[in-house]
């Protein structure tokens, strides 16, 4: 099977060349754009094309404003703030993640609380987050929710999109509403997702993308706090860019503020891409479909969007039937030049992270052991 799936992979790319996970393709105005800001001179985080790309990602997810940032940890980081998490605080989160959804919290002090997931979009699973909360949780006289052990205040509930597919975002509103907590989601892979017709990363008070290298669209590093509503979108811009009054020439910071605003020089990689952004999508669904139909009728089962769900296939991936035959299929695959992956080692695993509250991860640890990336560039 394993050798079949290497002659579906060169096909799909014509070549006999190393085929990397997800590479960014550049065949639209990138060189063009990218030189106009270099003969502008405005290089930095003042410049045309940083305005207009928050315009075209806020256009594209139908966010009521959308905030350019430096990469998608500091969106990330920007958002939380944003909903009042500070040291100490408690965020729940999953420990299937890339590790920047936690490095976030970790650097203002918070700590997450990990609990599993569904094994539908192996995202946050919000019968667990809900039956923990209420083993584990209170709500104050203030209205605060609060873990019973240590009274540390719990401020949010933030899932990731894994792989681009949405989790069940209407459930963990529930949640959220039941307890007090704030939504924010990791949109990061998700960039063209929809849950129920609604754009991923808008659907809490806030969300966060990723346009790193090997994002569905790169601005090369970047990212952007999509908002709910307009008053958090200019808390957004004030807070990222030093918290500066604007003055003809005073130079006053309200606030301690972050220095996050994305260079203009990366704002105009990423409008480029982002008038591309429909055919690549368009391409990655059509390899999506290819590897459906190699996988059916073997012990293989390809992950696909949800029944809810509208997703971009970031990272095409299946599940093997145990931890060796996922072994077997990443060392002969990478041993071919087929760069396969396995999913992130859990949260918990990781020395940083080993001591943080957790629920039961039964299926974390299920997938972690059975979860392989396939090559899922777009190609066109």
């Amino acid at each position: 099977m394993q050798m079949e799936l290497i002659k579906l992979v060169r096909n799909i790319y014509s070549t006999n060349e190393f085929i990397p996970l997800h590479a960014p393709s550049f065949s639209g105005n990138e060189q063009k754009y990218v030189t106009e800001t270099i003969t502008s001179t405005f290089v930095s985080s003042v410049g045309k094309f940083v305005d207009e790309f928050e315009q075209k990602v806020q256009q594209v997810t139908g966010s009521a404003k959308a905030i350019a940032t430096v990469n998608g940890t500091a969106a990330l980081h920007s958002a939380l703030y944003l909903a009042n998490v500070r040291a100490g605080d408690l965020v729940i989160t999953q420990a299937l993640t890339f590790v920047a959804t936690c490095n976030a919290l970790y650097h203002m002090g918070a700590k997450p609380i990990f609990i599993d997931i569904e094994l539908k979009a192996f995202g946050l699973c919000p019968v667990a987050t809900e039956q923990w909360l209420s083993e584990n949780a209170f709500i104050d006289e203030q209205g605060q929710c609060r873990h019973k052990d240590s009274q540390a205040a719990i401020k949010a509930v933030m899932p990731m999109h894994t792989f681009g597919h949405p989790v069940q975002i209407d459930e963990l509103l529930t949640v959220c509403q039941n307890w007090n907590l704030t939504l924010i989601e990791d949109a990061a892979e998700s960039l063209g997702s929809y849950y129920k017709g609604k754009h991923t990363g808008t659907l809490g008070r806030f969300g966060a993308l990723s346009f790193n290298g090997n994002k569905v669209i790169t601005t090369g590093g970047g990212g952007m706090i999509l908002c709910q509503n307009q008053e958090d979108g200019i808390k957004a811009k004030h807070l990222t860019t030093t918290a500066k009054v604007p003055h003809p020439y005073e130079f006053y910071h309200d606030e301690a503020g972050f220095n996050y605003r994305m260079p203009n020089l990366n704002a105009a990689l990423g409008c480029a891409q982002i008038e591309q952004l429909e055919v690549k999508l368009a391409s990655k669904r059509l390899i999506a479909e290819q590897y459906l139909q190699f996988f059916e009728n073997t012990d293989y089962c390809f992950v696909v969007e949800p029944e809810y769900a509208h997703s971009n296939y970031w990272l095409n991936a299946v599940v093997c039937p145990d931890a060796n035959a996922r072994d077997t299929l990443l060392e002969t695959t990478n041993k071919q030049g087929i760069m396969t992956r396995p999913v992130w080692q859990l949260m918990h695993r990781l020395p940083m992270f080993a001591n943080e509250l957790k629920g039961d991860l039964a299926n974390s640890e299920w997938a972690e052991a059975r979860l392989v990336n396939l090559p899922s560039s777009p190609n066109y």
